[in-house]
C-alpha cells in the first residue's frame, strides 16, 4: 500500500512539474523580451533597455547583443514619458512579416501614467535602420488604464494592438494595417485583477487553431529573488473576448489558468512573447536571479486545448 501511495505521488508531482527553460548560451542578460526570424533564419531578440538592446541568434541557443534599436539615443518624443533624453525604453513586441520588422514599444517610468507606446520598423532589424512613426497611443495620470506593454496580433487584415499594466488592467484597441496606428477611438477592456493592487501586465493576445488565448503577467516584477511574476492565460473564440481561464473564470473578473510559475532556481518567470517557429509555437520570457534577468524559451503544447510549458 506503502509503495503504491509513493508511485502515485511521484506520478502526481510529474504531472504538475514545470519544466526548465531550453538551452541559451552567450548574452542571455534581457528583460520583457520579444523574439522574431527573419527570412535567411537569424533570430532577433529585442528587449527592455537603454534604446532597445538587440540579441541575435542563428540557432536560438547561442545569443550575442549587436547594439541597439536606438544607438544615438531614442526618439526624443519619447523623453516626455522617460524625463531624459536616452530613457530606458520597455516591453518591445516584435512582428516580422513580409520582410519587414515592425516594433512597437513603450516609454515611461516605474509607476507612473504618464506613458506612451511608439511604432518604429526596419527591414534588417539591425542597429540604426529603424525608423521611428511617433507616439501611437498615451495615458496621462488618472487615466482608467496605463498605456505600456504593447502587443501586436495580426489577424488576417485585422491589426489588434493589447496593451496595460495594472489600474483597470489589459486592454486593446484596432489598429490601421496602413498606418501602424488607432483605426479609432474604441478600447476594449480583456483582463482585470483586484487582488495584489491589480497587478496584471504583458498582454499577448495569441491565436492557436479555432482559439484566440490571451497571456499575462501577474503580481511583482524587478525585485530579483524576491520577484512574484508568474504567466496565466485565458482563451475565447473572439480577439475581443470574453475570455475565460480554464475553470470558466472571465479574465475581467480575475481570472487567469497558470502556465509558469516559479520553480527550483527558475523565480518570477513573466515578460513573455509567442513567436511561431519551425517546431511550433514558442514562448520567451525572463526569469530573475539575485543581479539580473535572464532569458527562457519553451515550446508550448496546445494538444488539450490549453497551452503546457515543454
Amino acid at each position: 500500500m506503502l509503495n503504491a501511495f509513493v508511485i502515485a505521488l511521484t506520478l502526481a508531482s510529474a504531472v504538475f512539474a514545470q519544466p526548465n527553460p531550453g538551452k541559451v548560451t552567450g548574452d542571455i542578460s534581457v528583460h520583457d523580451p520579444t523574439m522574431c526570424r527573419d527570412n535567411a533564419g537569424t533570430y532577433f531578440i529585442f528587449a527592455t533597455g537603454t534604446g532597445i538592446p538587440i540579441h541575435t541568434s542563428t540557432d536560438r541557443i547561442a545569443w550575442t547583443q549587436i547594439g541597439s534599436v536606438w544607438p544615438n539615443g531614442a526618439p526624443s518624443d519619447t523623453n516626455q514619458f522617460t524625463g531624459t533624453t536616452n530613457g530606458a525604453i520597455w516591453a518591445p513586441d516584435c512582428t516580422y512579416l513580409n520582410g519587414q520588422f515592425y516594433l512597437y514599444y513603450a516609454a515611461s517610468t516605474f509607476g507612473s501614467q504618464n506613458s506612451g507606446i511608439f511604432f518604429a520598423t526596419s527591414t534588417s532589424g539591425l542597429p540604426g535602420t529603424w525608423t521611428d512613426h511617433g507616439l501611437v497611443t498615451s495615458t496621462a495620470t488618472g487615466a482608467t488604464y496605463n498605456a505600456i506593454d504593447p502587443n501586436l496580433l495580426i489577424d488576417g487584415s485585422n491589426w489588434i494592438l493589447s496593451l496595460g499594466s495594472f489600474w483597470t488592467g489589459i486592454k486593446e484597441m484596432t489598429l490601421s494595417s496602413s498606418t501602424g496606428k488607432p483605426s479609432s477611438s474604441s478600447i476594449t477592456s480583456l483582463a482585470q485583477r483586484t487582488a495584489n493592487n491589480g497587478a496584471i501586465e504583458a498582454s499577448v493576445i495569441w491565436k492557436q487553431g479555432s482559439f484566440y488565448y490571451l497571456f499575462s503577467s501577474w503580481d511583482n516584477c524587478c525585485q530579483g529573488l524576491n520577484s512574484t511574476y508568474n504567466i496565466r492565460v485565458g482563451r475565447s473564440s473572439s480577439a475581443k473576448g470574453p475570455f475565460v481561464d480554464q475553470s470558466g473564470v472571465a479574465l475581467t473578473n480575475g481570472g487567469g489558468t497558470l502556465v509558469l510559475g516559479t520553480h527550483g532556481s527558475i523565480v518570477g518567470p513573466g515578460g513573455q512573447d509567442l513567436m511561431s517557429d519551425v517546431d511550433g509555437t514558442i514562448m520567451v520570457y525572463h526569469y530573475y536571479t539575485a543581479t539580473t534577468s535572464l532569458l527562457g524559451i519553451n515550446r508550448l503544447d496546445f494538444s488539450s486545448g490549453w497551452p503546457v510549458v515543454v
